[in-house]
């Protein structure tokens, strides 16, 4: 156990925000923290994590117990790095103890080499201390991460304060990952990742040795990872085994079943109350009423559950049925700037899309996806054609809202869009996004990301498009409204080109990727699984091309080293024996240095200095005779 919560509350300003939390994470646990926004994720994450304090409602409520050797690693929204450092410098910090303990290991050398008897003690069990813990392996574990999370080597020696947003986050992870907490907490980890960094992230976490708490509206993810997920509903926090998929189902089960006790529960009640209200006041039946009274008193009452939220009702429509062939783009090139500054991404696109078809954009950051819409309109120039077929009517979904007036509030948005409509019917509109009451009076310029795309959805169903273009229409979203615009873009029988990394809703939704890369494009049948498998498909067959290609090597080589000439054959034997000896001298000093280290760990050598130092020096002796033995055989391999 790492730790536990018992009854745990909070309150903010008289309001409950969560209510009643018991929660147990194991050492090996994987859970993911789900519920709408607002609800409370934010707060348990600061209570695990000790920032704040629980409220008490009753003596011993409101435990948080930790063991002792919980370590915990909280990656924040906000990065917390030192932004005055470099890269490198930041990373070596997760291994502070370690770079202390190699120092003081110098140190302690120096002191042996001038005769320190006592400094071979104190250098033996900090060698041993750091070997345990992959002292030597620091710079490769740097490399790895980082080359995962996307930083290149020539990145080590910039400072982090030059770094965008999303790369103080993707660095903020490295170092996490490289402190190997045994709990680690991630807070919305993949908004900042491409495909290839979430892919690799995934991998890793898969094989992490602590526990993990994660929360994520990617659903993908939350299936990759998760063996538990707990939600967050009305101030509870209910646990279920399984990923996200498994959550969804059981939770459905778990309603119909709350709902059947609950109708169950009620139907005693009301017959009990029913008992009393006839016989409460008669003097025969009085005695046996009140005892229905405290059985009434009694019971624990079952919470009427959630069968639903009100969730929106997005639903996109169209009146105009275009041509078969809808877009035809050829030789167009994705550029960004303008003038002397005009960079191009991609010199050459060309692509078809047919009524109907659903194409879901992927790519890198900074491939040019979001520029590639804009080209598709004639928003951005290109070189290329960009044909639309006739009785064309495009929504577009702008990531930014550029569309909307950062001054006006809901209602005016709408009202100057439709001016015939009433305030009765806008606010219908409105309520199928779920923006209600008071909110509708909000300007559009302080509107959180999530309530700027709700707008934009209102504004795209009121334009009735028979083709619909979005740049990434859920970053903002939770995982509820998530859903319902998957669902409509699902049923939606218009054409859809949208880009997108949410891995869920391009497997879901998409009939075709679109793949962006430096040197081109490639298109794929199906959605993101489909483009998954071929990648893996792709990686198989370059692997078997390098083998036949090394096999065609290795086959002209033993070729042409038949054609040798007598003299070129002796030569070539006696180099063999040479090896051989190479070899068999590698092995016997390999055993001496194995003897040497079984030797220096017993304690009649490590006290005794100068037999230790005489040991040292030996196996310093034997490590450079090896090297150059294993340079020669090198050496030698490459000429016969």
């Amino acid at each position: 156990m790492l730790i536990r919560l018992n009854d745990v509350n909070k309150i903010y300003n008289g309001n409950p925000i969560l209510q009643h939390i018991d929660m147990t994470i194991e050492d090996n646990d994987r859970i993911g923290l789900i519920g709408v926004n607002g609800c409370g994720k934010s707060t348990l994450l600061k209570l695990i994590t000790n920032q704040i304090l629980p409220d008490h409602m009753i003596e011993n409520d409101g435990q948080i117990i930790r063991s002792s050797k919980t370590t915990v690693g909280y990656l924040e929204q906000m990065s917390g790095l030192d932004t005055n450092n470099t890269v490198w410098n930041e990373m070596q910090g997760a291994f502070k103890s370690l770079l202390e303990a190699q120092d003081r290991m110098r140190s302690l050398e120096i002191k042996m080499q001038n005769g320190d008897e006592k400094a071979s003690d104190e250098y033996h069990r900090l060698s041993t201390w750091f070997e345990a813990n992959d002292g030597y392996q620091i710079e490769v574990k740097i490399k790895t991460v980082l080359n995962g999370m996307g930083f290149s080597s020539d990145t080590y020696e910039r400072l982090i304060s030059g770094f965008s947003g999303g790369e103080k986050t993707r660095l903020a992870i490295a170092k996490l990952l490289l402190e190997e907490p045994n709990l680690l907490i991630l807070d919305e980890p993949t908004n900042h990742l491409d495909f290839k960094t979430v892919m690799w992230l995934e991998s890793y976490l898969q094989n992490y040795k602590g526990a993990l708490l994660l929360v994520s509206h990617d659903r993908y993810f939350l299936d990759r990872l998760c063996t538990s997920i707990c939600e967050i509903e009305r101030c509870k926090l209910t646990r279920y085994k399984g990923n996200y998929t498994a959550f969804t189902a059981l939770k459905e089960a778990a309603v119909i079943r709350q709902m059947k006790e609950y109708e169950l529960q009620q139907k005693e009640i009301a017959k009990l109350e029913d008992y009393v209200a006839r016989n409460l006041t008669r003097a025969s039946t009085a005695k046996s009423a009140q005892s229905r009274v405290k059985q009434l008193e009694k019971i624990e009452r079952i919470e009427k559950p959630i069968l639903y939220h009100k969730q929106a009702r997005v639903e996109f429509t169209y009146e105009i049925e275009p041509p078969q062939q809808v877009l035809q783009v050829e030789n167009a090139d994705i550029s960004v700037g303008s003038g002397k500054q005009r960079k191009t991404l991609i010199p050459s696109v060309s692509f078809t899309v047919r009524r109907g078809e659903k194409w879901g954009i992927i790519g890198e950051n900074g491939a040019g996806k979001s520029t590639l819409l804009k080209i598709i309109q004639r928003i951005l120039p290109t070189e290329g054609k960009i044909r639309w077929s006739s009785q064309i009517k495009i929504a577009y979904f702008d990531q930014e809202s550029a569309n909307l007036h950062p001054q006006k509030t809901i209602m005016q948005e709408l009202h100057d869009r439709v001016p015939t409509w009433t305030d009765l019917e806008v606010r219908s509109l409105l309520g199928r996004v779920r923006i209600t009451g008071e909110d509708v009076y909000k300007p559009i310029g302080v509107l959180s990301g999530g309530e700027r795309a709700k707008v934009c959805f209102a504004v795209m169903m009121l334009e009735h498009a028979n083709v619909i273009i979005l740049d990434e229409p859920t970053n903002h979203l939770d995982i509820s409204m998530k859903e319902v615009i998957e669902s409509a873009l699902k049923d939606y029988t218009g054409t859809l080109i949208f880009v997108s990394h949410d891995r869920y809703l391009l497997d879901k939704v998409a009939d075709n990727i679109l793949e962006l890369k430096a040197d081109g494009i490639s298109t794929y049948k199906g959605g993101f699984s489909a483009w998954l498998d071929a990648q893996k498909q792709q990686n198989i067959d370059s692997e078997e091309n390098t083998k036949n290609n090394n096999s065609k090597n290795n086959s002209e080589k033993t070729e042409k080293q038949a054609y040798r000439s007598k003299q070129q054959r002796a030569q070539a034997a006696k180099q063999r024996a040479t090896m051989r000896a190479l070899e068999k001298k590698i092995e016997d000093m390999q055993s001496e240095l194995d003897n040497l280290n079984q030797e220096i760990a017993e304690e009649s050598v490590y006290t005794n200095f100068e037999l230790m130092q005489k040991k040292c020096n030996r196996m310093d002796f034997l490590r450079t005779e090896m090297d150059s033995a294993l340079e020669e055989m090198i050496l030698l391999e490459e000429s016969i």
